[in-house]
This record gives structure tokens, sequence and C-alpha cells, in this order.
């Protein structure tokens, strides 16, 4: 054998132990590799499977109720002051020294009622002179007529000339005058001496009195005259208000179509409420309407007329008033709480016999005891979200529970 055999009978073995090493390596490698992948294939499968232990998430619940439909009035609100029919600033027709007080200031007085006495003996005096002197002037009448009788004798037989004759009856005449101006003067101090006590006008309740006994008071009938007190009147009482040129625009075309009565031509029942007050308890009649409307202010004078006999009401005093803004009819009505503002909409979710949540955009109107007209957008058969609107999500499934609204509640709530 010859030596390159050796060495290539030697080199066999290694290189076939070589190659068995290689391939054991690799199939170690392709096990390896096999099971991550079956491992990553596993995992993988198991996220996509839903758990079947977990289940589907239930639907939110959520309280529906159909609006409220029932028949109303709207009603505008405004502003106002309660008016005296009757306010009268009492002052003296003459002028003398004031010498009694007969009211207590504030009272209620009656029409008639004595207030005030003026000092009387100077109007005393000055009757008793007035009296003089028409008995003087009717004595001097009384001597004119006898001596035009004689006259007219004289005259008859041709005695006295014409010229005396007509001084007699110019006498006469004068005479006459004479009298009357005496009668006229005589009333007058009588008038003056009536004025001398002051009665109450009209009834009412009075005011302090701004003088007191003693002092002198300038009476008149124009000038400076003193402020004695004053009075006004209690029942009836006005209300004053102003309308906006847009509502009362509002109540003419209404009135035009005949589905309102005409303010003007008509008394309309309105009611009011002082500020401490939740209920439109007081019931007046809107009785004047103002002939033109206020060029500055846009508006137009209203006045209603209220029985006050138990004097409830005050001159002066603020309140508000609320006047007919419709003819009854069917209106649909929601609580503020189950509208949603989506920018500048007012919508409301329903639900779907399915139990799928829809939108509903609204047009609505005024308020109406604490819950909202809608003028379009809804029926009265809708299923209305009131409670658990965070819950109800456009186009998802909710489960309904049928709830009702309390229209009472919700008037009181508001309150």
């Amino acid at each position: 054998m010859t030596e390159s055999d050796t060495s290539h009978s030697q080199q066999a073995p290694r290189s076939k132990r070589r190659g068995v090493i290689w391939g054991l390596v690799v199939l170690v490698a392709a096990g390896a590799a096999g099971g991550i992948w079956w491992q990553g294939q596993g995992q993988a499968a198991k996220q996509a499977q839903p758990s079947e232990a977990a289940g589907a998430p239930p639907a939110p619940p959520v309280t529906v109720a159909n609006p409220v439909h029932k028949e109303i009035v709207e009603w505008d609100e405004y502003p106002g002051q309660f008016t005296a029919v009757d306010a009268i600033d009492v002052r003296a027709r003459v002028s003398g020294y004031l010498e009694k007080i007969h009211f207590t200031d504030g009272q209620v007085v009656k029409q008639g009622d004595p207030l005030f006495t003026i000092e009387k003996r100077p109007f005393q005096i000055s009757l008793d002179s007035a009296r003089a002197q028409l008995a003087e002037a009717s004595a001097q009448l009384s001597l004119a007529d006898r001596n035009l009788k004689r006259y007219e004798k004289m005259r008859a037989g041709n005695i006295v000339g014409e010229s005396d004759y007509d001084d007699r009856v110019e006498a006469v005449s004068a005479g006459k005058a004479a009298v009357a101006a005496a009668q006229a003067q005589l009333e007058q101090a009588e008038l003056d001496l009536g004025y001398t006590d002051i009665y109450a006008p009209v009834s009412g309740r009075i005011s302090r009195h701004e003088v007191s006994a003693g002092n002198l008071i300038i009476g008149g009938y124009s000038g400076d005259t003193t402020l004695l007190t004053t009075i006004v009147s209690l029942d009836p009482i006005y209300f004053e208000f102003d309308v906006s040129e847009g509502n009362y625009l509002a109540y003419q075309r209404a009135a035009q179509r005949g589905v309102m009565p005409s303010m003007r031509d008509n008394k309309i029942d309105v009611y009011a409420k002082l500020p401490d007050e939740d209920d439109w308890t007081h019931k007046g009649t809107l009785e004047f309407l103002d002939n033109q409307v206020n060029e500055t202010s846009g508006t137009i004078k209203a006045r209603a007329t209220f029985p006050n006999t138990d004097g409830t009401f005050t001159p002066g005093q603020f309140a508000h008033i609320r006047v007919p803004g419709s003819e009854p009819y069917k209106a649909i009505l929601l609580p503020e709480t189950a509208i949603v503002t989506d920018q500048s909409q007012k919508i409301a979710l329903v639900v779907a016999e399915d139990g799928t949540v829809g939108v509903k955009i609204l047009r609505v109107g005024p308020t109406y005891n604490g819950m909202r007209i809608i003028r379009e957008g809804l029926t009265p058969d809708d299923k209305v979200v009131i409670n658990g609107l965070l819950r109800a999500r456009p186009g998802s499934k909710v489960a309904a529970q049928m709830g009702t609204i309390d229209a009472d509640s919700q008037a009181a709530a508001t309150e």
C-alpha cells in the first residue's frame, strides 16, 4: 500500500463524522424553529378567538318616555308696575292758617271724610261784609225803582224832560248791576268759607301731612300753592307695562287671522304675581293699549285693571304680568334636561323599537310650566331618552326602560 493510499483511507472517516455532526445541528435548529412557530400560532389563535367565558357586553340601560301632549295657552310675561287709578295732590283753595288736621298719617280714608280745617274767622267776616253790601245794593235799587215810577207819571204829563227821565232809568239799571255784583261777592265769600274745610276727594290711602297745624298755607288755583298731603285710590288698581313692538305686531297678525281676539276691542284676561309669589293667582283684565309706539324704546304702553279689595297691591309696586300669546292648542312638551344642544341645533335622542338610538332635530318654542314647547321635530309617539343621555350614542343599541314625564313636578322644579 502506498503512502497516498494510507492518508486517503484516514481522511474518509473524518469526513463522515463531520457530515453527521452538521446534520444533527440542522435538525436541532429546524426543531427549535418549528416549536417557536407553533407557539406563536397558538398564541395568535388564542388572541383571535374571543373568550367564551367573558361574553358580549350588555346594552346600556336608559329611560325613555313619550313627550307630554296636552292643550296649553302660551303666555308672554312682562315686568311692570302698579299705579293708582286716582292719585290726588291735596291743596287748599284759599290761603290762611291751618287750624286742625283730622286724620292719622297713612290711614285709609273715604270720599268726603274731613282732612284739614283752615281758620274760618277771616272768611266769616268777608261773608258778613258781602251780605251787608248786598243789602245796601238792594236798598239802592229799591229807591231807584220808586223814583223811576214817579218820573214815569211826570213824563206822561210832560212835567219833566226826557233827559231827567233817562237818568232815572239808568239809575235802576245801575242798581240792578250793583245788586248782581253784591250777590256774586256774597257767593264767593260763602264759597271761600266753605273751602276752609278740606275733604277727601276720593277714597284711598292718605299719605303723611306735609304741613303742621298753625302754619300759613298758600291756596288758590294757580301759582306756588302749598301741598298738604296726597291720596291714592286702592280698589281697583292699574298695572302698567310695556309690550315690545315685535310682540305687539304678532298680536295684531293673530287677531287679523282670527286666531286671537283683538287686544284693543276686547277685554283680555291676564294674570299677575308679586316677586315673592310662585303662582299666577291674581286675575285682571287688559283694557287699554296706547295709540302709538314709543319711537325711542320701540315699545307700546299697555294697562290692565286688577281688583284690590284686600289691599294686596300698593301703587308703585313692581310685579310681573302674563298675557295670552296664543289661543288654546295641543302642544308637545319636553323637559329641558331631555334636550341636547349640538352647536346651533337643539336635538332629542329617540329609541326605535329594536333599541337603536336615533336623533331628532327640534325647533323649540318658549318655556311652559318648566318645560320647553316643541314646535317641530317630535310626535306624541316618539320614545325620547329622558335619563341616561351620556350612555345613549346615536346608532348604538340601548336597553330602554319606559318611564313618564310628570308635568306637575317639572313646573314645581322651576318655581
